[in-house]
């Protein structure tokens, strides 16, 4: 099978002759404009004295070659205009057609030149090699065919590397390219930048399918390209196929020591001008280049075949040990968590048992005291300093047993917490059992399918071996007649042995051909019994194949069977799952009921700590008042600490008796003391305003 190297190669010799005629024609064009008065400016590119003896095809060759340097990326065209003397030449096409058909025919001549005098060359190929050097002048002509001038503050500007920058997006391999020519200290231009891509491509050599890319994207083309561009009409399609036949060329260009910035790129046609020894040549080349060819697409079919091979049995590997392995581990985790789950939930209930007996008991004294401290209350009033006294005590163990009940009550919130992260990790686990048992039963009914399979397999093996043994009882009945025909001939040969006296020479011939029937039939049961030693052979490898099929069933029912055994443990543990749900919700409902028992206790105890502070100010009121503080001994206001000073005045707290700022304490409240509103301080206006909050009788 021809690769697309070899297809391009062949239209490239198809088209030769047309192109060397097309060029000759525009040569000869511009040798009339040049002799009917025009300038041509003989530009010396090496290699200019190709001509023959006659010098004719100088001045062609020079001043064709400075047009086209100039007009095949721009928008002149290169035929010039025929004098009025000579004969009316056709109406030309369209001047871009013109240029992209020049272009095309430039770009055939070079591909093939140079894949010609590569393989010749016999190595690797250099960055001073001439041919080289010719091929990347062209693809930057064809490159720039119809590139849109940008505007910038500099003035106009063409630029390749704008759309080369677009193959990095469409092929994640081409950005090692570009990073590595961004990276370049040397390279200052864009147009620097763009040549160190086009080497650096052909050296990967993957030019051809970085191009391909690229010309199949022209949404994106068309923001830099016009719309009658190389790049975005057929003819772009075309060189990219020919590109193809540069992958075998090996080349080693040196980019970073290189100016690619101020490189003229002119293109040299005297290296193009052939004769009819040079096509000789290249038909032998040509014909060495295609065997090559078809050696190099057989070992690289035969290599990509065997890499894909390969990958897919590495891959098929890799997925079978990761799947082991994640099975393995999901059931160690699993049996880990359900351990956890049941140490976890016996220290609940202990620690669940330990506060319940803390808390009865706390409120069996709390109940005690308060029953004390209203029976004496109710009895006399006379003992106040005394009561006063019990009352702050009981107040101080009270405060105590407080703290003590809201430190239960932070633990019992941090366990419930702890629970609900318990319970979703349940959860979380009960979910990943059921995927695993989705997983499991698509498994089973795998395995019920390949053993219906083999199943089939095997009633298809018993019908051939039925089919067989009738082949063998058939064989078996021939075998017999054989044996009957060689009887008929022993007694056929006794026969002539008794009539031997009276006609030898009768018997010899009848000898003879008794002899040749003999060698038939011995040669026919030859034939018969190596038949039949195919059939005992095919037997046997009949009956090893059934027993393999045996031996696979059976496995595949051991599996089945570890299946199902599996399952019926998951079904266990999520019985047990269920049970730890159902104790889960008991505990919560014994610890909302043992919250609502603190709730309780606590209205109860701010209720006797009311009390106690109106008994304290009761007290105060008969024992004649609170403390007052002299002026002399404040100086500071005692809540916010300020100095006092002519703006800042002292003023007293009618409650409490201290000094404070005028900001700390302009509240007025009625005390017991004093039926009309007083000034006091922001803390006892706090503590009065939640007094009578608690208490509004």
């Amino acid at each position: 099978m021809a690769s697309a190297a070899e297809h391009d190669l062949a239209l490239s010799e198809a088209d030769s002759s047309k192109d060397k005629s097309h060029l000759f024609g525009i040569l000869r064009l511009q040798e009339e404009k040049c002799n009917v008065g025009e300038k041509c400016i003989p530009t010396v590119r090496g290699g200019g004295g190709g001509g023959g003896g006659d010098g004719r095809w100088q001045a062609p060759i020079f001043a064709f070659a400075r047009k086209a340097s100039e007009t095949i990326s721009g928008s002149i065209h290169v035929l010039p205009k025929v004098s009025e003397n000579r004969a009316s030449v056709p109406a030309l096409r369209d001047p871009m057609s013109m240029e992209r058909a020049n272009l095309l025919n430039m770009a055939k001549l070079s591909i093939k030149g140079l894949i010609e005098s590569a393989l010749s060359f016999g190595r690797t190929l250099d960055s001073d090699y001439p041919p080289l050097q010719q091929f990347f002048v062209v693809m930057e002509h064809c490159l720039k065919h119809g590139l849109r001038v940008k505007k910038s503050f500099l003035g106009f500007n063409k630029s390749l590397w704008g759309p080369l920058e677009l193959v990095e997006k469409l092929c994640p391999e081409a950005g090692e390219i570009s990073a590595s020519v961004r990276d370049l200290p040397g390279l200052k231009t864009p147009l620097g930048r763009a040549r160190a891509w086009l080497r650096l491509a052909l050296m990967q050599k993957r030019l051809a399918d970085y191009l391909r890319l690229l010309i199949t994207r022209k949404d994106l083309l068309s923001d830099f390209y016009e719309n009658s561009a190389l790049m975005l009409e057929e003819e772009g399609a075309v060189i990219v196929g020919l590109l193809v036949g540069l992958n075998v060329i090996d080349a080693n260009l040196c980019v970073k020591g290189e100016d690619l910035d101020s490189q003229v790129g002119v293109i040299d046609f005297s290296m193009y001008l052939k004769n009819d020894i040079d096509d000789y040549r290249s038909e032998e080349r040509n014909s060495q280049i295609a065997t090559i060819l078809d050696q190099k697409n057989y070992v690289e079919e035969l290599n990509r075949q065997l890499n894909s091979t390969v990958h897919g049995l590495q891959g098929r590997v890799d997925s079978l040990e990761k799947s082991n392995s994640k099975l393995i581990e999901e059931l160690a985790i699993a049996k880990n968590n359900i351990i956890k789950l049941q140490e976890e939930n016996q220290q609940l209930r202990s620690e669940n048992s330990l506060s319940l007996l803390k808390a009865q008991q706390h409120l069996e004294v709390s109940q005690g005291d308060m029953s004390v401290e209203r029976d004496t209350y109710k009895q006399s009033r006379q003992g106040l300093d005394e009561m006063y006294n019990e009352a702050q005590r009981q107040l101080k163990e009270e405060c105590q047993l407080r703290q003590d009940v809201e430190n239960e009550l932070v633990v019992q919130v941090s366990m419930k917490q702890e629970m609900e992260l318990a319970m979703k990790l349940l959860e979380k686990d009960i979910h990943e059992k059921q995927d695993t048992l989705i997983g499991l039963r698509h498994q089973l009914d795998e395995v019920k399918a390949i053993n219906v399979e083999m199943y089939q397999k095997m009633q298809s093996s018993d019908d051939e071996m039925k089919k067989k043994n009738n082949m063998i009882s058939r064989l078996e009945e021939k075998t017999n007649q054989i044996t009957a025909t060689m009887k008929q001939l022993e007694q056929r040969l006794q026969e002539a042995e008794s009539h031997r006296t009276t006609a030898e020479e009768g018997t010899r011939r009848f000898k003879m051909d008794f002899v040749n029937k003999a060698d038939s039939l011995q040669r026919q049961i030859d034939h018969r019994e190596k038949q039949l030693q195919q059939l005992e052979t095919d037997l046997k490898i009949e009956r090893e194949w059934r027993q393999t099929l045996q031996n696979d069933l059976h496995r595949e029912r051991e599996a089945v069977a570890q299946l199902s055994t599996q399952a019926l443990q998951i079904n266990g543990l999520k019985m047990e799952f269920h049970r730890l749900q159902d104790e889960n919700f008991q505990l919560k409902s014994i610890c909302e009921d043992q919250e609502q028992a603190l709730e309780e206790l606590g209205s109860k105890l701010s209720e006797s700590k009311m009390k106690i502070e109106d008994i304290k100010e009761a007290n105060k009121a008969l024992q004649g008042g609170q403390v007052w503080l002299k002026d002399k001994e404040a100086s500071h206001c005692k809540l916010c600490e300020k100095e006092f000073s002519i703006s800042r005045r002292k003023h007293h707290c009618r409650n409490c008796g201290e000094i404070f700022c005028n900001g700390c304490s302009d509240n007025e409240l009625p005390l017991p003391a004093s039926p009309k509103p007083v000034r006091v301080c922001d803390t006892c206006h706090a503590l009065l305003l939640q007094r009578c909050s608690s208490n509004p009788t």
